[in-house]
C-alpha cells in the first residue's frame, strides 16, 4: 500500500473524476470570458512574435550584405540582438494585457 498525502489523492481523484468546480454559473460565465480574452490575448502576442521571427529575416534580406559594424556584418548583428528585447517586450506587454483582462 502507498502512503500519499491528502493532496496527491485529492489531485488524482480531481484527475480521475472530472475539475471539481464550486462556482454558481454567474462566476462560471464570468471566467469562461476572462478566459476567452486571455485567449485573444495569447492569440496577438504570438501573432507578434512570428511577424517578428519571420518578418525580421525577410526585412533584412533587403538590406545591402556589406554594411558592417567592425567585422561583423549589420544582418548578424541585427539577428542576433535585436529579436530579445523585442521578445522580452512583447512578453511584458502580453503579461500586463492579460493582468487586465482578470
Amino acid at each position: 500500500m502507498a502512503v500519499t498525502s491528502p493532496q496527491t489523492r485529492m489531485a488524482l481523484a480531481t484527475r480521475r473524476a472530472g475539475p471539481v468546480t464550486s462556482l454558481d454559473a454567474e462566476a462560471l460565465a464570468r471566467a469562461r470570458r476572462v478566459r476567452r480574452a486571455q485567449l485573444r490575448v495569447a492569440a496577438g502576442t504570438l501573432v507578434g512574435a512570428a511577424l517578428l521571427l519571420v518578418g525580421l529575416p525577410a526585412l533584412l534580406d533587403l538590406l545591402p550584405r556589406d554594411w558592417r559594424v567592425g567585422d561583423m556584418p549589420v544582418v548578424w548583428l541585427a539577428v542576433a540582438v535585436l529579436p530579445y528585447p523585442v521578445l522580452a517586450t512583447l512578453a511584458w506587454v502580453q503579461l500586463r494585457r492579460a493582468e487586465r483582462v482578470e
